[in-house]
């Protein structure tokens, strides 16, 4: 299976499943919350931990430049495993916060071998003509696989530590797919690179990688805090009597299925209209979706869950977008260096703005918290409107 459509479709697959343990924990808090009597202040943390775990495995990946000179299967695939691990391992032992927030931390560290490999991976076997719709499947992925915890605790009544076990055995099919199968394409390919752990640093420096950074941190500040909250949102929103027992296939569908769609449509339009103006428009209706979360929250449940969905797939329609104007860009024997930084210093940000949201509501009411994410694509869409590479007339990368 070593076709460029087989292979791509097995880096998706291995995304969904690999990533599925991301917010494992987070799509059961209040069952965590009860058994183990965690507050909802310190509940943060068990988003908290993973994205800051995340950070730390994507640094160290960038200063040892790993996805530049390993085999990147096995990168992925080993990645993946402990990850996998790590969330069975606290759905086994973990008896309180501490013990929670450390494993977590550990498992974010791990998935910064899954999602930035991931996005090289895809590279590899995707020309610059079909490269931000390639890069569309593989960011649907991460939303499909990120809402994944939401579908299985929705569809059954589950103990929390069951609904943890399912998505680590999930997981662990995600790293043998990517041991056995997967493997790198003629683009971009790992090679012997000499260290370059300055890289990061002289990527923030030249004029087109810092602006399409600039839109992508911009993104990021609202994309993880809403996937976050947007149960809660719901769950205090006048109309959520009307979802009873599937608030959380209602987030599902939403963030998950439409935020997938809304990968394709962003991957496809990056190479029919250009990196810059797909960027922007995604980056101006999710924008407009925070500006208008207030009057959504008092909206009937129909339009709520419309709502809903148009934002999920708006927030995420972009992300790709990032990662293939990046590609293009940057240095491209230092690619997966690149990705690696960029992944790290966005997922630094998304710590602030989750933490941010509730203080907002606590402050106010949830009708508000929202409101704090605005400025993200704001700064995103004005950096992406100044953006001038990474058209789709961007010449075909050579191979190894």
């Amino acid at each position: 299976m070593r076709t460029s459509g087989a292979q791509r479709g097995l880096i998706a697959v291995t995304q969904v499943l690999a990533l599925a343990v991301w917010f494992s924990v987070s799509a059961v808090v209040p069952s965590v919350q009860h058994d183990l009597g965690i507050s909802s202040t310190a509940s943060v943390w068990l988003t908290g931990s993973v994205q800051l775990g995340f950070v730390t495995g994507a640094l160290a990946s960038t200063a040892l430049n790993l996805a530049d000179r390993m085999p990147l299967h096995l990168l992925l695939g080993t990645s993946a495993a402990l990850a996998a691990a790590g969330t069975s391992v606290v759905a086994l032992f973990a008896q309180d916060l501490p013990s929670m927030i450390a494993l977590r931390f550990l498992t974010g560290v791990f998935l910064a071998g899954v999602y930035p490999t991931g996005m090289k991976l895809m590279a590899s076997w995707a020309g610059s003509s079909s490269r931000g719709l390639s890069m569309g499947l593989l960011i649907g992925a991460l939303t499909l696989g990120s809402a994944l915890p939401h579908l299985i605790g929705g569809l059954a009544v589950l103990p929390w530590r069951e609904v943890l076990q399912a998505t680590a055995v999930v997981g662990g099919v995600g790293a043998v797919i990517a041991l056995t199968a997967v493997r790198a394409g003629p683009h971009f390919a790992s090679r012997a690179v000499v260290l370059r752990p300055r890289y990061a640093l002289r990527m923030l420096s030249e004029r087109e990688t810092l602006l399409v950074n600039l839109g992508y941190f911009g993104h990021m500040w609202e994309l993880y805090a809403l996937w976050t909250w947007i149960p809660v949102f719901v769950l205090h929103a006048p109309a959520s009597a009307s979802f009873a027992g599937y608030q959380q296939v209602m987030v599902f569908v939403a963030m998950g299925v439409f935020g997938f769609a809304g990968c394709l449509v962003g991957g496809w339009a990056a190479d029919r209209y250009g990196r810059s103006r797909a960027a922007v428009t995604a980056l101006a209706v999710s924008g407009a979706c925070c500006v208008l979360s207030p009057l959504a929250f008092g909206s009937p449940a129909p339009v709520l869950a419309v709502f809903c969905a148009l934002w999920g797939a708006s927030v995420i329609a972009d992300s790709g977008v990032f990662s293939t104007a990046l590609s293009e860009v940057a240095d491209r024997s230092m690619v997966g260096t690149a990705l690696s930084a960029q992944t790290a210093i966005g997922f630094a940000l998304t710590v602030f703005s989750i933490q941010l949201v509730p203080l907002v509501a606590e402050a106010t009411d949830w009708r508000y918290a929202f409101l704090a994410l605005v400025p993200g694509p704001i700064i995103g869409a004005i950096a992406m409107a100044r953006f001038r590479g990474g058209s789709t007339s961007v010449a075909e990368p050579s191979g190894p």
